[in-house]
């Protein structure tokens, strides 16, 4: 990876694109957002490949992070709350719940950060009709 300044931050130069990251949302993605993309991002990865090598079918799948920063420690992420909605048909709450268990032990961004910054999950689903 590289990185450049840019106007009002930094540019990574990426294979699938330019990145801008700056404390400015007016010029670019926040750090904290960032970070806060690639947990989720990564779990939700990782959580999708446990359920498609267990064959559990699932229609569609929503993520929302919240986070908690300390404003007395340069705004240090304290602790990152993921919501994880799961839709579909037949689907077993204590198979998902396992496999969240399993998508977390495997996510290399929580792996990463889990001895500094508490990171929650909570796993909603919405039955659908056949």
């Amino acid at each position: 990876m590289e990185f450049y300044l840019s106007e009002g931050g930094i540019r990574a130069v990426l294979p699938y694109g330019e990145l801008d990251i700056s404390g400015n949302e007016e010029f670019g993605y926040r750090p904290f957002q960032l970070m806060m993309a690639s947990v989720a991002g990564c779990s939700g990865s990782v959580f999708r490949k446990v359920l498609d090598k267990k064959r559990i079918e699932i229609d569609d799948m929503k993520i929302s992070a919240e986070v908690e920063r300390d404003a007395e420690q340069a705004n240090k992420i304290t602790a990152i709350h993921l919501h994880v909605v799961v839709k579909g048909v037949n689907l077993d709450p204590d198979q998902l719940e396992k496999s969240l268990e399993i998508a977390r032990k495997n996510c290399s961004m929580v792996r990463t950060i889990e001895d500094s910054v508490k990171i929650t999950e909570r796993l909603e689903i919405i039955s659908l009709s056949s």
